[in-house]
């Protein structure tokens, strides 16, 4: 030990550009370090100990690296939140995650206002500066931070993040881990395990493009490692194809984590734009997050060559990793089980099954153990014995290669992100002219799978788009706005077996006929 971790290489080397927001801002190494440190200083004098959590909600950039590295070098949990989420969405984890402190960036502060009152109002800081009757609700960070020394805090701990993912009542669950214990810097340095899987080596000259939201787990973790093993993040604020060629070409990307999406998106682009554009310095682009299209994964090789990588995991732990050369030669794969990591594939009784025969995935990672915060029954439902599952169906195969079959019975995976229909049924059905209501994906060109909802009437009421119109009216300010419903259709009466179980593959199927997802 004692080679990586970013507060170590920050003070050996402060001068090193660990950063660059979307807008082009450098921040180097020793700027973020002493901003880092100076919280910790600020949140300690608010009360704050190892153990205790903080929640921000924060674009891509230096503002959100802040506040994690802050919390990993003082033993507290972070909670990086979803930006779409409505106020009352983000007040729930804000009280949920019980909270210490609560950071909102000016761009969100009509909604951060709206979650406030979930947390004390010495407790709220905003990022940076802002104006506007929202920001009222907030301290400025500069109370916090100001006249605080920027030197090294004494007690250093590490700390982890505990990110948010959603139950099967659609309400989220914090996936909570337990402390370590160990030097902030040890620990960043245990986390470059994952990344030397796919071969990924530290130091400069190295560079990480940031392409999706923070708040997402893998962004976190990718994004997060890169920096601890001396790599220069280049944050996205949206993601856009070409602007990705050209930061890669502009920053020498060699490394990044994408969705099935963007090589869609890419592939897309005219030919000579793809052309156009240097990018011989890129040596693992990884993949993740929903199945990619063989046909689009060879299309991807022909560009750009033997950088591509995959990998199958769950934010619980554990997973499996598919180099260029294991897809090659066995197309449709997600890879093979990580070193530390164990795949078991049972069947409805818990029984493993043969190899080639589709069952529920089970995984387990050496060392990893975690919880979902206040919810004991998910925790021991997930779990056989000291494996668990996030529900998904695959198989593998005679060289122990793992390939999925189906998602989770009912998520719906767009563009990469997991959206849970049962917050959306959930609110819905409040509606006073629905009687009944199922949400589920349905094919979808760009984005792998669009939110359809299929609406029972109530008893006189007319199907139609004024219908359409009034219930999607109805979700605004309760549910962000990328978990509304693509498309409504109407039933005279849900499909529900006599224990009111709804049979909502009857649903989906006519949706999916012709298409290659498992029903």
């Amino acid at each position: 030990m004692g080679t990586l971790g970013f507060w170590r290489l920050a003070q050996a080397d402060p001068g090193w550009t660990a950063a660059v927001d979307p807008d082009g801002t450098q921040h180097r190494a020793g700027d973020l370090l002493a901003r880092a440190n100076r919280l910790v200083h600020g949140l300690r004098e608010l009360g704050l100990k190892p153990g205790d959590g903080i929640c921000g909600l924060a674009p891509n950039g230096a503002d959100g690296l802040v506040l994690y590295l802050a919390a990993l070098q003082a033993g507290w949990y972070y909670t990086p939140i979803n930006w779409h989420l409505t106020g009352p969405e983000i007040a729930y984890i804000v009280a949920d995650s019980e909270a210490k402190a609560f950071f909102v960036h000016p761009r969100y502060a009509s909604e951060g206002a709206r979650a406030a009152e979930a947390i004390a109002p010495e407790r709220r800081f905003l990022l940076g500066t802002g104006e506007g009757g929202a920001v009222a609700a907030f301290r400025p960070m500069a109370e916090l931070t100001a006249g605080r020394p920027d030197t090294l805090p004494e007690g250093r701990t590490a700390g982890t993040t505990m990110h948010y993912t959603s139950g099967t009542t659609g309400k989220p669950k914090g996936v909570k881990r337990p402390l370590s214990g160990l030097d902030p810097d040890d620990a960043a340095e245990l986390m470059s395990f994952l990344p030397g899987l796919f071969g990924i080596t530290p130091g400069q000259p190295n560079a990480h493009l940031v392409t999706s939201p923070n708040y997402h787990t893998a962004v976190t973790q990718f994004g997060g490692t890169a920096l601890h093993m001396g790599h220069t993040l280049v944050y996205m604020d949206k993601w856009d194809a070409e602007e990705t060629l050209k930061l890669c070409e502009r920053h020498r990307i060699t490394n990044s984590h994408l969705v099935p999406t963007h090589f869609k998106r890419l592939l897309a682009l005219p030919e000579e734009v793809r052309n156009s554009y240097d990018l011989s310095s890129l040596r693992w682009m990884i993949h993740a997050a929903a199945p990619c299209p063989i046909p689009v994964k060879w299309a991807m090789f022909e560009w750009w060559g033997e950088c591509i990588y995959e990998y199958y995991a769950a934010t619980e732990g554990g997973g499996t990793l598919a180099t260029p050369e294991g897809w090659k030669s066995h197309p449709g794969t997600v890879g093979s089980a990580w070193p530390i990591s164990e795949l078991l594939i049972v069947d409805d009784a818990g029984e493993p099954v043969p190899t080639g025969s589709p069952g529920t995935i089970y995984m387990k990672m050496l060392g990893a153990t975690f919880e979902y915060k206040g919810d004991p029954a998910k925790t021991a439902e997930n779990r056989l014995k000291d494996f668990f599952t996030v529900g998904d169906i695959g198989y593998l195969d005679a060289d122990g290669f793992l390939y999925l079959c189906d998602r989770k019975a009912d998520m719906i995976i767009s563009g990469g992100t997991n959206i849970y229909p049962a917050e959306i049924e959930n609110e819905i059905m409040i509606h006073p002219k629905v009687a009944d209501v199922a949400v589920f994906g349905v094919p979808d060109e760009e984005w792998g799978e669009q939110i359809k909802a299929v609406v029972e009437p109530a008893p006189g009421v007319a199907a139609g788009p004024e219908l359409v119109a009034e219930i999607l009216g109805s979700l605004e300010g309760r549910l962000a706005r990328m978990k509304w419903p693509k498309t409504i259709d109407f039933i005279d009466e849900m499909p529900r077996e006599p224990n009111g179980k709804l049979l909502k593959r009857k649903l989906r199927a006519p949706y999916w006929e012709g298409h290659d997802r498992a029903i």
